[in-house]
């Protein structure tokens, strides 16, 4: 057949695109293992012996399967309390975020709203300027939430990184001609909103509460200067505490042999710490893991 179609190789056929592929292949696999290989470590770290791991003989699989560095994390009787702690904190945290954050942003995105690009140009500017950790705190303890739970939810109610993903999110994917025919049919913003919006908009709720809720189970440092009554500590922070308390057990440790115990143990006990701290959120991510993708970059990208 002498068709000029015929002589057209398709995308792929040529040596240029198979090398280019094979490059592709090689560079991914050696990023894949630089990511994944140090989370997989923590994992077989924490089930192997401290001296194994002391030693550096813990590479691919546990070596001396043991569950010393979790019995000792167990130990310590404020481990659910803070569990539960985070467990609250994350969720009114992500519901509070999430309303302020999809209200701000339906706002910012109707073009009837006249000063939308004046309101959206002061948000973006606390995005590079703020008042610092200090004023923060003076406004916090006058408005008297210090050693309370809004303390940690409430002055991060709203990021204006997620209100632009969401507003762009809006914006793009959801048809002004929609809004314009519910509005004709009597349909109020309100109805519309919650009727019409939050539905189509699975995808980048998704990705913002996971992004919401990662930062608070995460959070620290605010317990650390906004709480002061060890009842409402969050997890992260009596992990620390578990972390610094087996450090300084180091310190005031005699014997040679009981050094080089403790010396072992505070390792194991970092690996375990991170790990009790890390699985729910992985074992949240599957969850949304389908809409992430589509809910970032559909807001970003328009035809």
């Amino acid at each position: 057949m002498n068709s000029s179609t015929s002589k057209v190789k398709r995308v792929g056929d040529t040596v240029e695109d198979k090398c280019l592929n094979i490059i592709n292949i090689i560079l991914l696999s050696i990023l894949l293992i630089l990511y994944v290989y140090p989370l997989y470590f923590i994992i077989i770290a924490s089930l192997s012996d401290p001296n194994a791991i002391w030693n550096g003989e813990v590479t691919i699989v546990p070596v001396n399967f043991s569950l010393e560095g979790y019995q000792e994390i167990l130990k310590n009787s404020d481990l659910l309390r803070g569990y539960l702690n985070s467990i609250f904190y994350t969720t009114v945290g992500v519901l509070v975020n999430l309303f302020f954050t999809l209200t701000a942003a339906y706002v910012l995105a109707c073009r009837e709203f006249m000063l939308r690009n004046v309101i959206l140009k002061i948000f973006t500017f606390t995005m590079f300027f703020s008042g610092g950790l200090i004023p923060r705190f003076l406004l916090v303890q006058n408005l008297g939430l210090v050693n309370t739970m809004w303390a940690l939810i409430l002055p991060g109610a709203a990021s204006v990184f997620n209100i632009i993903i969401t507003r762009t999110f809006f914006m793009s994917s959801i048809p002004y001609d929609l809004k314009e025919a519910a509005l004709l049919d009597g349909c109020r913003h309100i109805h519309y909103f919650i009727s019409i919006v939050l539905p189509l908009s699975t995808a980048v709720i998704s990705v913002i509460a996971l992004y919401y809720g990662v930062g608070h189970w995460n959070s620290y440092f605010d317990a650390m200067i906004y709480l002061r009554s060890r009842i409402k500590f969050p997890l992260p922070l009596f992990l620390r505490e578990i972390i610094l308390t087996t450090t300084a057990m180091l310190e005031t440790t005699g014997n040679m042999e009981d050094f080089a115990k403790q010396m072992r143990l505070a390792e194991i006990v970092k690996y375990c710490a991170i790990l009790v701290a890390s699985i729910p959120a992985i074992a949240a991510y599957p969850f949304v893991q389908k809409f992430f993708v589509k809910g970032v970059m559909i807001g970003s990208i328009k035809g």
